[in-house]
Protein backbone atom coordinates (compact mmCIF):
# COMPACT_ATOMS: atom_id res chain seq x y z
CA UNK A 1 0.00 0.00 0.00
CA UNK A 2 2.45 2.65 0.98
CA UNK A 3 5.91 2.61 -0.76
CA UNK A 4 8.03 4.19 1.85
CA UNK A 5 9.35 3.87 5.55
CA UNK A 6 7.77 5.79 8.57
CA UNK A 7 10.76 7.51 8.76
CA UNK A 8 10.85 9.18 5.79
CA UNK A 9 6.86 10.58 6.02
CA UNK A 10 7.68 12.06 9.10
CA UNK A 11 10.85 13.83 8.17
CA UNK A 12 8.10 16.34 6.73
CA UNK A 13 7.93 18.16 10.42
CA UNK A 14 11.86 18.14 10.34
CA UNK A 15 11.66 19.93 7.12
CA UNK A 16 10.47 23.07 9.19
CA UNK A 17 13.97 23.59 11.02
CA UNK A 18 17.22 23.70 9.84
CA UNK A 19 18.00 21.28 12.21
CA UNK A 20 17.47 18.56 9.69
CA UNK A 21 19.40 19.75 6.83
CA UNK A 22 22.43 21.51 8.55
CA UNK A 23 22.78 18.58 10.89
CA UNK A 24 21.77 15.41 9.48
CA UNK A 25 20.50 15.27 6.31
CA UNK A 26 22.66 15.99 3.18
CA UNK A 27 22.86 19.54 1.27
CA UNK A 28 21.19 18.67 -1.73
CA UNK A 29 17.81 17.53 0.61
CA UNK A 30 17.11 21.45 0.35
CA UNK A 31 15.86 22.68 -2.98
CA UNK A 32 18.89 24.45 -4.91
CA UNK A 33 19.76 27.97 -4.82
CA UNK A 34 17.53 30.48 -6.90
CA UNK A 35 19.91 32.60 -9.19
CA UNK A 36 21.18 36.04 -9.37
CA UNK A 37 18.54 37.84 -9.47
CA UNK A 38 16.99 37.48 -6.21
CA UNK A 39 17.47 40.24 -3.65
CA UNK A 40 16.81 40.00 -0.50
CA UNK A 41 15.18 42.21 2.58
CA UNK A 42 14.88 43.12 6.03
CA UNK A 43 12.93 41.04 8.27
CA UNK A 44 11.01 43.79 9.25
CA UNK A 45 12.50 42.38 13.04
CA UNK A 46 12.88 46.07 14.42
CA UNK A 47 10.72 48.66 11.98
CA UNK A 48 7.08 49.04 13.17
CA UNK A 49 3.72 48.04 11.69
CA UNK A 50 1.89 49.94 9.69
CA UNK A 51 -0.02 52.50 11.89
CA UNK A 52 -3.24 51.95 9.27
CA UNK A 53 -3.56 50.89 5.87
CA UNK A 54 -6.21 52.22 3.61
CA UNK A 55 -7.65 54.77 5.89
CA UNK A 56 -7.80 51.82 8.39
CA UNK A 57 -6.08 51.27 11.97
CA UNK A 58 -3.66 48.14 12.18
CA UNK A 59 -5.87 46.04 14.75
CA UNK A 60 -3.23 45.71 17.22
CA UNK A 61 -3.06 42.24 18.85
CA UNK A 62 -5.26 41.43 21.91
CA UNK A 63 -4.08 37.84 23.08
CA UNK A 64 -3.98 33.98 21.88
CA UNK A 65 -6.11 31.43 23.30
CA UNK A 66 -6.64 27.73 22.53
CA UNK A 67 -9.83 26.85 20.29
CA UNK A 68 -11.68 24.29 22.48
CA UNK A 69 -14.07 23.72 19.48
CA UNK A 70 -11.50 22.97 16.90
CA UNK A 71 -9.18 21.18 19.03
CA UNK A 72 -12.23 18.45 20.67
CA UNK A 73 -13.84 17.98 17.11
CA UNK A 74 -10.80 16.55 15.98
CA UNK A 75 -9.68 14.71 19.30
CA UNK A 76 -13.13 12.64 19.73
CA UNK A 77 -13.12 12.08 15.91
CA UNK A 78 -9.12 10.22 15.73
CA UNK A 79 -10.51 8.42 19.34
CA UNK A 80 -13.64 7.75 17.70
CA UNK A 81 -12.84 3.50 17.06
CA UNK A 82 -16.73 3.37 15.16
CA UNK A 83 -14.93 3.29 11.87
CA UNK A 84 -11.36 2.26 12.26
CA UNK A 85 -10.16 2.77 8.65
CA UNK A 86 -10.14 6.52 9.29
CA UNK A 87 -8.33 9.48 10.36
CA UNK A 88 -6.18 9.74 13.40
CA UNK A 89 -3.58 12.24 13.37
CA UNK A 90 -1.89 14.41 10.64
CA UNK A 91 0.23 17.00 9.43
CA UNK A 92 0.14 19.87 7.14
CA UNK A 93 -3.67 21.25 8.18
CA UNK A 94 -4.37 23.41 5.45
CA UNK A 95 -8.58 24.30 4.34
CA UNK A 96 -10.81 25.45 1.98
CA UNK A 97 -14.07 26.23 1.90
CA UNK A 98 -15.89 24.03 -0.72
CA UNK A 99 -19.17 25.07 -3.00
CA UNK A 100 -21.49 24.00 -0.69
CA UNK A 101 -20.32 25.69 2.46
CA UNK A 102 -18.27 22.44 3.93
CA UNK A 103 -14.43 22.33 4.95
CA UNK A 104 -12.22 20.38 3.36
CA UNK A 105 -8.60 20.48 5.53
CA UNK A 106 -5.68 19.26 3.65
CA UNK A 107 -3.18 17.00 5.00
CA UNK A 108 -0.14 15.61 4.44
CA UNK A 109 1.15 12.40 5.67
CA UNK A 110 -1.94 10.86 7.41
CA UNK A 111 -2.50 7.85 10.19
CA UNK A 112 -5.54 5.99 9.85
CA UNK A 113 -7.01 3.29 12.16
CA UNK A 114 -7.58 2.19 15.53
CA UNK A 115 -6.73 4.28 19.06
CA UNK A 116 -6.27 1.84 21.65
CA UNK A 117 -8.28 2.36 24.92
CA UNK A 118 -4.69 3.99 26.53
CA UNK A 119 -4.40 6.23 23.81
CA UNK A 120 -1.60 4.18 21.74
CA UNK A 121 -2.16 3.00 17.88
CA UNK A 122 -0.02 -0.35 16.65
CA UNK A 123 2.97 0.00 14.01
CA UNK A 124 2.47 0.82 10.79
CA UNK A 125 1.96 -1.92 8.61
CA UNK A 126 5.36 -1.92 6.95
CA UNK A 127 6.85 -2.15 10.73
CA UNK A 128 4.56 -5.25 11.28
CA UNK A 129 1.23 -3.53 12.69
CA UNK A 130 -1.88 -2.45 11.53
CA UNK A 131 -1.91 0.88 11.08
CA UNK A 132 -2.26 2.42 7.62
CA UNK A 133 -0.26 5.29 7.02
CA UNK A 134 -0.96 7.56 3.94
CA UNK A 135 0.81 10.96 2.25
CA UNK A 136 -2.05 12.81 2.15
CA UNK A 137 -5.67 12.88 2.37
CA UNK A 138 -8.94 15.14 2.87
CA UNK A 139 -10.83 15.58 6.22
CA UNK A 140 -14.39 17.34 5.69
CA UNK A 141 -16.10 18.84 8.26
CA UNK A 142 -19.76 19.23 7.75
CA UNK A 143 -21.17 21.21 11.02
CA UNK A 144 -19.50 18.95 13.74
CA UNK A 145 -19.11 16.14 12.04
CA UNK A 146 -15.79 14.75 9.95
CA UNK A 147 -15.21 12.49 7.51
CA UNK A 148 -11.79 11.12 6.16
CA UNK A 149 -11.24 10.72 2.25
CA UNK A 150 -8.47 8.65 0.99
CA UNK A 151 -7.57 6.99 -2.32
CA UNK A 152 -8.05 3.44 -3.09
CA UNK A 153 -10.53 1.06 -1.03
CA UNK A 154 -11.93 0.91 2.67
CA UNK A 155 -9.55 -2.40 2.75
CA UNK A 156 -6.76 -1.15 1.04
CA UNK A 157 -6.51 2.58 1.20
CA UNK A 158 -4.05 5.25 -0.83
CA UNK A 159 -3.06 8.82 -1.12
CA UNK A 160 -5.48 11.04 -2.88
CA UNK A 161 -2.34 11.87 -4.63
CA UNK A 162 -1.02 8.80 -5.71
CA UNK A 163 2.44 8.91 -6.25
CA UNK A 164 3.87 8.14 -10.04
CA UNK A 165 6.24 5.39 -8.85
CA UNK A 166 7.94 3.84 -5.67
CA UNK A 167 10.56 6.62 -5.32
CA UNK A 168 8.50 9.51 -5.63
CA UNK A 169 5.46 11.07 -2.91
CA UNK A 170 3.43 14.08 -2.82
CA UNK A 171 2.96 16.20 0.62
CA UNK A 172 0.23 19.01 0.46
CA UNK A 173 0.46 22.44 0.32
CA UNK A 174 -2.64 25.08 0.06
CA UNK A 175 -5.29 24.42 -1.73
CA UNK A 176 -8.14 27.24 -2.98
CA UNK A 177 -11.65 26.19 -4.24
CA UNK A 178 -11.82 28.62 -7.30
CA UNK A 179 -13.78 27.87 -10.79
CA UNK A 180 -15.85 25.47 -9.31
CA UNK A 181 -12.74 23.10 -8.64
CA UNK A 182 -10.53 22.18 -5.59
CA UNK A 183 -6.90 23.23 -6.50
CA UNK A 184 -4.35 21.75 -3.99
CA UNK A 185 -0.61 22.34 -4.35
CA UNK A 186 1.32 19.56 -3.86
CA UNK A 187 5.10 19.17 -3.57
CA UNK A 188 6.74 15.80 -4.95
CA UNK A 189 9.69 14.55 -3.10
CA UNK A 190 12.14 11.72 -4.77
CA UNK A 191 14.24 9.04 -3.46
CA UNK A 192 17.75 8.54 -5.07
CA UNK A 193 19.74 6.52 -2.85
CA UNK A 194 19.60 3.70 -0.32
CA UNK A 195 20.59 6.01 2.83
CA UNK A 196 18.18 7.27 5.13
CA UNK A 197 18.18 10.41 4.22
CA UNK A 198 18.63 10.01 0.30
CA UNK A 199 15.90 11.99 -0.66
CA UNK A 200 14.85 15.55 -1.63
CA UNK A 201 12.20 17.89 -3.34
CA UNK A 202 11.65 17.24 -7.00
CA UNK A 203 8.97 19.46 -8.38
CA UNK A 204 5.64 21.74 -7.72
CA UNK A 205 2.07 20.78 -9.38
CA UNK A 206 -1.42 21.71 -8.59
CA UNK A 207 -4.43 18.87 -8.28
CA UNK A 208 -7.84 19.39 -9.48
CA UNK A 209 -10.34 17.87 -7.56
CA UNK A 210 -14.33 17.78 -7.81
CA UNK A 211 -15.53 19.28 -5.09
CA UNK A 212 -17.79 15.88 -4.24
CA UNK A 213 -15.33 13.53 -5.34
CA UNK A 214 -12.09 14.54 -3.29
CA UNK A 215 -10.78 10.96 -3.79
CA UNK A 216 -8.71 11.54 -6.77
CA UNK A 217 -7.83 13.74 -9.12
CA UNK A 218 -9.28 15.09 -12.35
CA UNK A 219 -6.14 16.40 -13.51
CA UNK A 220 -2.34 17.14 -11.84
CA UNK A 221 -0.42 19.82 -13.83
CA UNK A 222 3.22 20.54 -13.39
CA UNK A 223 3.82 24.05 -11.59
CA UNK A 224 6.90 26.52 -11.71
CA UNK A 225 9.63 24.88 -10.80
CA UNK A 226 13.02 25.83 -12.56
CA UNK A 227 14.61 27.73 -9.57
CA UNK A 228 13.90 25.16 -6.55
CA UNK A 229 10.90 27.76 -4.46
CA UNK A 230 8.68 25.04 -3.33
CA UNK A 231 5.24 27.28 -4.65
CA UNK A 232 2.86 25.62 -2.17
CA UNK A 233 3.28 27.60 1.15
CA UNK A 234 -0.12 29.62 0.45
CA UNK A 235 -2.81 30.78 -1.88
CA UNK A 236 -4.26 34.09 -1.71
CA UNK A 237 -7.21 35.84 -3.84
CA UNK A 238 -6.18 39.20 -4.38
CA UNK A 239 -8.83 41.56 -6.89
CA UNK A 240 -8.46 39.41 -10.01
CA UNK A 241 -5.36 37.13 -9.14
CA UNK A 242 -4.54 34.35 -7.03
CA UNK A 243 -1.45 35.23 -4.78
CA UNK A 244 0.94 32.10 -4.34
CA UNK A 245 3.52 32.27 -1.58
CA UNK A 246 6.24 29.86 -1.65
CA UNK A 247 9.73 28.97 0.26
CA UNK A 248 13.44 28.44 -0.95
CA UNK A 249 14.49 25.95 2.03
CA UNK A 250 18.22 25.81 2.50
CA UNK A 251 17.55 24.73 6.26
CA UNK A 252 18.72 27.07 8.77
CA UNK A 253 17.75 29.69 6.76
CA UNK A 254 14.27 30.15 4.87
CA UNK A 255 13.02 33.01 1.96
CA UNK A 256 9.23 33.81 1.30
CA UNK A 257 9.11 34.05 -2.64
CA UNK A 258 5.76 35.47 -4.50
CA UNK A 259 3.91 35.13 -7.32
CA UNK A 260 0.89 35.38 -8.72
CA UNK A 261 -1.66 34.37 -11.41
CA UNK A 262 -4.47 36.13 -13.36
CA UNK A 263 -7.94 34.64 -13.03
CA UNK A 264 -9.39 31.62 -11.01
CA UNK A 265 -6.46 28.87 -12.11
CA UNK A 266 -3.38 28.32 -10.95
CA UNK A 267 -2.50 26.64 -14.36
CA UNK A 268 -2.68 30.00 -15.74
CA UNK A 269 0.94 32.27 -16.72
CA UNK A 270 2.67 32.96 -13.69
CA UNK A 271 4.33 36.14 -13.24
CA UNK A 272 6.93 36.55 -10.27
CA UNK A 273 7.56 39.35 -7.61
CA UNK A 274 10.80 41.04 -8.35
CA UNK A 275 11.19 42.77 -4.81
CA UNK A 276 10.70 46.48 -6.63
CA UNK A 277 7.10 46.87 -7.01
CA UNK A 278 7.86 45.03 -10.20
CA UNK A 279 6.95 41.53 -11.21
CA UNK A 280 8.30 39.16 -14.29
CA UNK A 281 7.16 36.18 -16.16
CA UNK A 282 10.61 34.86 -15.42
CA UNK A 283 10.81 32.65 -11.99
CA UNK A 284 14.60 33.06 -11.69
CA UNK A 285 13.56 36.61 -11.54
CA UNK A 286 11.42 36.01 -8.05
CA UNK A 287 12.86 38.02 -5.13
CA UNK A 288 14.15 36.80 -1.45
CA UNK A 289 11.62 38.82 0.28
CA UNK A 290 12.28 38.14 3.98
CA UNK A 291 13.60 35.53 5.64
CA UNK A 292 12.06 33.85 9.31
CA UNK A 293 9.32 32.46 7.25
CA UNK A 294 8.51 28.29 8.11
CA UNK A 295 7.72 26.40 5.19
CA UNK A 296 4.18 26.61 5.77
CA UNK A 297 2.55 30.31 6.27
CA UNK A 298 -0.39 32.53 5.95
CA UNK A 299 -0.76 35.75 4.35
CA UNK A 300 -4.58 36.91 5.30
CA UNK A 301 -6.52 40.16 5.48
CA UNK A 302 -6.64 42.28 8.49
CA UNK A 303 -8.30 45.21 8.63
CA UNK A 304 -7.32 47.21 5.88
CA UNK A 305 -3.84 45.74 5.39
CA UNK A 306 -2.51 42.34 5.51
CA UNK A 307 -1.16 40.17 8.47
CA UNK A 308 1.77 37.20 8.07
CA UNK A 309 1.75 34.69 10.41
CA UNK A 310 4.22 31.77 10.89
CA UNK A 311 6.45 29.93 12.64
CA UNK A 312 9.47 31.63 13.96
CA UNK A 313 12.23 30.40 12.14
CA UNK A 314 15.00 32.71 12.87
CA UNK A 315 15.68 30.24 15.68
CA UNK A 316 16.08 26.57 15.56
CA UNK A 317 13.19 24.59 16.79
CA UNK A 318 10.97 27.69 18.12
CA UNK A 319 7.67 27.87 19.74
CA UNK A 320 7.48 30.79 18.78
CA UNK A 321 4.49 31.42 16.69
CA UNK A 322 5.06 35.29 15.21
CA UNK A 323 3.24 38.25 12.81
CA UNK A 324 3.92 40.42 10.87
CA UNK A 325 2.38 43.55 8.97
CA UNK A 326 1.69 44.88 6.07
CA UNK A 327 -1.07 47.08 4.05
CA UNK A 328 0.14 45.33 0.41
CA UNK A 329 0.10 41.53 -0.14
CA UNK A 330 4.10 42.09 -1.90
CA UNK A 331 4.93 43.46 1.67
CA UNK A 332 7.05 45.05 3.25
CA UNK A 333 5.89 43.14 6.18
CA UNK A 334 7.14 44.60 9.16
CA UNK A 335 6.39 44.94 12.73
CA UNK A 336 7.21 41.01 14.33
CA UNK A 337 4.39 40.42 17.16
CA UNK A 338 4.97 37.22 19.46
CA UNK A 339 1.66 35.65 18.99
CA UNK A 340 2.27 32.51 21.20
CA UNK A 341 4.97 29.91 22.61
CA UNK A 342 3.55 26.66 21.73
CA UNK A 343 3.74 24.81 25.22
CA UNK A 344 3.97 20.67 23.61
CA UNK A 345 7.91 22.27 22.87
CA UNK A 346 10.72 19.96 24.52
CA UNK A 347 11.76 18.58 27.82
CA UNK A 348 9.87 21.45 29.52
CA UNK A 349 6.76 21.04 27.32
CA UNK A 350 3.47 19.52 28.37
CA UNK A 351 4.58 16.34 27.31
CA UNK A 352 7.99 16.26 29.10
CA UNK A 353 9.82 15.35 25.97
CA UNK A 354 12.82 16.83 24.30
CA UNK A 355 12.55 14.99 20.66
CA UNK A 356 8.66 17.09 20.74
CA UNK A 357 8.58 20.23 18.32
CA UNK A 358 5.95 22.32 16.98
CA UNK A 359 5.89 23.88 13.33
CA UNK A 360 4.19 25.65 10.24
CA UNK A 361 1.57 28.02 11.98
CA UNK A 362 -0.76 29.92 9.54
CA UNK A 363 -4.40 31.12 9.47
CA UNK A 364 -7.28 29.44 8.35
CA UNK A 365 -10.12 32.22 7.41
CA UNK A 366 -12.14 29.91 6.86
CA UNK A 367 -12.92 28.90 10.64
CA UNK A 368 -12.36 33.24 11.60
CA UNK A 369 -14.58 35.81 12.19
CA UNK A 370 -13.26 39.35 12.11
CA UNK A 371 -10.33 39.93 13.99
CA UNK A 372 -10.64 36.73 15.42
CA UNK A 373 -7.94 34.47 13.32
CA UNK A 374 -8.16 30.54 13.67
CA UNK A 375 -4.18 29.52 13.54
CA UNK A 376 -3.13 26.20 13.52
CA UNK A 377 0.31 24.36 13.69
CA UNK A 378 1.66 21.00 13.76
CA UNK A 379 2.91 18.94 17.04
CA UNK A 380 5.27 15.77 16.23
CA UNK A 381 8.82 14.05 17.62
CA UNK A 382 11.92 13.02 16.15
CA UNK A 383 11.67 9.27 17.63
CA UNK A 384 9.03 7.42 15.82
CA UNK A 385 7.85 4.93 18.51
CA UNK A 386 6.19 8.38 20.24
CA UNK A 387 3.88 8.37 17.65
CA UNK A 388 2.77 4.78 18.61
CA UNK A 389 2.63 5.14 22.30
CA UNK A 390 0.60 8.61 22.29
CA UNK A 391 -1.74 9.24 19.18
CA UNK A 392 -2.37 13.18 20.10
CA UNK A 393 1.59 14.25 19.78
CA UNK A 394 1.27 13.85 15.65
CA UNK A 395 -2.20 16.08 15.77
CA UNK A 396 -2.70 19.71 14.85
CA UNK A 397 -3.38 22.38 17.52
CA UNK A 398 -6.24 25.58 16.92
CA UNK A 399 -5.48 28.71 18.56
CA UNK A 400 -7.66 32.31 18.38
CA UNK A 401 -5.95 34.94 18.00
CA UNK A 402 -7.29 37.96 18.84
CA UNK A 403 -6.84 41.66 17.35
CA UNK A 404 -8.62 44.80 17.77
Amino acid sequence: MRSRALWRGLAAGALTFGLSFTAIAPADAAPPKPGTATVTTSRGLDAPAPASCQGVPTPAFQGTERNVEVNDLFDRYGNDNSRVDDWTGADGTYSTELPDGRLAFVFSDTFLGKVNADGSRSPVIEEGGTTPFLNNTFVVKDGDRLKTITGGTKAAPKAVMPPRDSKHWYWAGDAITAAGLVQTTYQEYERFGTGAWDWRWHRNVVATFAPGRLDRPLSVKPLPSGNGIAWASWLEKVGGHIYVYGVEDHGATKYMHLARVKGNRLTGAWEFYKGDGTWSAKESDSARMMDGVANEYSVSRLGGGYVLITQDTTEQLSSRVVAYFSCSPEGPFTGKTLLYNTPETGALGSYGNPNVFTYNAHAHPELSTGNRIVVSYNVNTFVNTDHYRDVSIYRPRFIDVKFG
